[in-house]
């Protein structure tokens, strides 16, 4: 079963060795045993429903207190400490589109608002209901994850959009194709989440983002159904795909998509490298992305990001031994690990890899072959259950990225990190932050931050501590010419800076197109923009 307050299955635990909490005790300060509400106190709070009888709708407070919060900090700690203040009123399982159909029916004869609900991995607050306002709807999409159709001739694969990763890549392997999207919340998140919050995968150098793989589908809203043939192209007016794209259910319910597939590749492997140090490895990823090469992945971590990993491993045999190696080589104590995928058949995944590695080497790069990334391969999804870990043992652990181009990317990295280890100085608390840069692309890349801090003995305490990293951060996000997100969407976290990224009028042009969809404003509010810009009078 999933976790009602962390991350994933209740069967999982990451394991972290005692010299790991040692060194976040060094970094950061030693902690004391994080606050952890129970779930049955927390049902016991859950407020009567407001929402009347419907045989497609459940009230079970259980239900309501499973589906309240996300995956954000916020969210935690709300959960964590046992301060969670609202609720949905009900959760809704529709098993097709007619279902849908009615569940909208049943908001707007109720006056109800509806969330729209994949996999529940919102890092920014997108399936949070409202503290105040009307009943609130949870629709969790999970029962509609068929595979209807699959096009090998034209690589096109219809699904319903409730489908999670593992399901989609299970029945596209079982006829020779891969989606090869592949976020750090593959194993939960859903192909609807991916479209509305523009997702990208690990992988996506070579598979490409979901903007790249969407071709087309279906979405309901309170309006009527929006039809988006795939067509391989079109000069016919703007591209509504585009206007679903991120939308993050301010405009309907994704109900369908058709995607574009892949052939599985005859070879996959991962490698890693390390670097002397941050601009040597900067250098050498941005070579490799303008070159082109093929690579289906490139991700290059700092040098805290580098040690702090080696010292989580747990293996303090190994890390000596690689260690040694790497000061044989004159890589020492500022080295950045490297870890490149080569996707493709045999033939181009060597070529691929023999000038990857001669573009690394004139950087000054090392390669230390398979194991590593086969190893991180293996662990990939399971990285996010850290938090679960590290918030047990009393510390709060978050994550913000954005992109910009590579002439911004060096002073930007400082900024946000020198921003984030200064944050709570005056509280008396230290920040360990660092960073990688997770995608790629010929004009720049994305930087993508994680930040540990000790948790206070109240949850208000540790709220501001966590607002005051997150805005100080963002704002030199904007500072310093980046997107205030490149793959997590706006939810309720980055609205507030949504204006400065989008403009006044592109912010208007967005509720425009809301209230073109939802005239009466039932879809999720609140979230990508608060709230709903005045009509012009006449």
């Amino acid at each position: 079963m999933k976790k009602w307050n962390g991350w994933g299955s209740d069967e999982y635990e990451y394991p972290v060795p005692p010299a790991a909490r040692d060194f976040l005790a060094e970094a950061i300060g030693p902690s004391e045993q994080g606050p952890t509400a129970t779930f049955g106190d927390l049902v016991k709070g859950v407020p009567k429903s407001r929402l009347p009888d419907d045989a497609l709708i459940s009230r079970d407070p259980a239900e309501r207190l499973r589906h309240a919060r996300g995956h954000s900090l916020p969210d935690w700690i709300s959960l964590r400490y046992g301060s969670i203040d609202s609720f949905p009123d009900g959760v809704a399982r529709p098993a097709s589109e007619e279902e849908v159909e009615k569940i909208l029916g049943f908001a707007a004869a109720t006056g109800t608002h509806l969330i729209p609900y994949g996999g529940g991995t919102s890092v920014v607050g997108h399936i949070n209901p409202s503290r105040n306002g009307p009943p609130v709807l949870t629709v969790n999409l999970e029962r509609m994850r068929r595979m209807p159709e699959l096009d090998e001739s034209s690589r096109l694969a219809a699904f319903e959009a409730g489908v999670s990763g593992p399901h989609l890549e299970a029945q596209l392997r079982a006829r020779g194709f891969t989606l090869g999207h592949f976020p750090q919340s593959f194993e939960y998140s859903t192909l609807g989440g991916w479209i509305a919050t523009r997702s990208s995968g690990q992988q996506s150098l070579y598979y490409g983002r979901i903007e790249d793989l969407f071709a087309g589908g279906r979405m309901i809203a309170p309006a009527g159904r929006l039809e988006m043939p795939p067509f391989p192209a079109s000069a016919a007016g703007p591209d509504l795909r585009e206007a679903v794209l991120g939308s993050e259910g301010r405009l309907g319910i994704i109900t369908s998509a058709v995607v574009r597939v892949s052939p599985l590749p005859e070879s996959e492997r991962f490698y890693g490298l390390f670097f002397p140090d941050w601009s040597q490895g900067v250098a050498a990823v941005k070579e490799m992305a303008q070159e082109k090469l093929g690579l289906s992945m490139i991700r290059l971590s700092d040098s805290v990001e580098t040690t702090t990993s080696l010292n989580l491993i747990g293996n303090e045999r190994l890390v000596r031994l690689l260690n040694g190696l790497l000061r044989v080589r004159g890589i020492k104590d500022e080295k950045c690990q490297l870890f490149i995928g080569v996707t493709g058949s045999e033939a181009q995944a060597k070529r691929i890899r023999r000038r990857a590695l001669d573009i690394a080497r004139a950087h000054g790069g090392v390669h230390v072959g398979r194991k590593m990334g086969s190893e991180w391969r293996k662990s990939r999804f399971k990285t996010p259950y850290l938090r679960n870990t590290l918030w047990d043992f009393g510390y709060a652990v978050d994550t913000l990225e954005t992109a910009l181009s590579w002439t911004n990317l060096p002073a930007a990295a400082d900024a946000v990190l020198g921003t984030l280890r200064r944050g709570i100085d005056e509280r008396g608390e230290r920040v360990l932050a660092f960073a990688h840069i997770s995608h790629v692309y010929p004009t720049g890349a994305s930087i993508y931050v994680t930040y540990v801090f000790r948790l206070a003995r109240t949850a208000e305490e540790t709220l501001e501590r966590w607002k005051k990293l997150k805005e100080a951060a963002s704002q030199a996000i904007l500072n310093h010419g980046g997107t205030i997100s490149h793959q997590h969407g706006v939810g309720l976290d980055h609205e507030p800076w949504l204006e400065a990224e989008k403009g006044r009028l592109g912010r208007e042009a967005i509720a425009a197109l809301a209230r073109a969809f939802d005239p009466k404003g039932i879809m999720n509010p609140g979230k990508l923009i608060a709230d709903r810009l005045p009509r012009k009078r006449k």
